[in-house]
């Protein structure tokens, strides 16, 4: 932080280059501990109650897979065995413009009930599937 006055080549100035470097192993530290603190996880949809005197045709185009204690699956209250899933999934939506389906799972089920159904879903070329909480199907 000195500046060299005299000697054979008279007054000689350089930039101390220490306060820079500091600087930025400071900002470097500071984006090492922010950039694990970014929210990171299981994007999940949520279904929307209709809104009040809206048609009831929105009801029938959601599709909703679920998964007993039994490990006995529905769509929309149809019985479906895991074989014939995938198949069912894609005729459905052959012609149908927007892919989603909700998956609900039995409160007593393993997850990998649920984990296996949203595998074969995605297998199905389903762009988005969400988690519903489960009610009793008798509702």
């Amino acid at each position: 932080m000195s500046m060299a006055v005299g000697g054979t080549g008279g007054p000689k100035s350089d930039i101390n280059m220490t306060p820079m470097i500091d600087v930025l192993l400071v900002l470097i530290i500071i984006f090492m501990v922010i950039t694990p603190l970014t929210p990171k996880g299981l994007e999940a949809l949520v279904p929307q109650p209709p809104p009040p005197g809206a048609p009831a045709e929105n009801n029938i185009r959601t599709v909703v897979i679920s998964i007993n204690a039994d490990h006995s699956m529905m769509i929309n209250q149809d019985p479906i065995e895991e074989a014939a899933l995938q198949n069912r999934l894609v005729d459905i939506f052959k012609t149908r413009a927007e892919r989603v389906v909700f998956v609900k799972g039995d409160p007593n089920l393993e997850f990998s009930w649920v984990a296996r159904v949203i595998d074969i879903a995605h297998g199905a070329q389903i762009d988005k599937v969400g988690l519903m909480p489960y009610k009793d199907l008798g509702q």
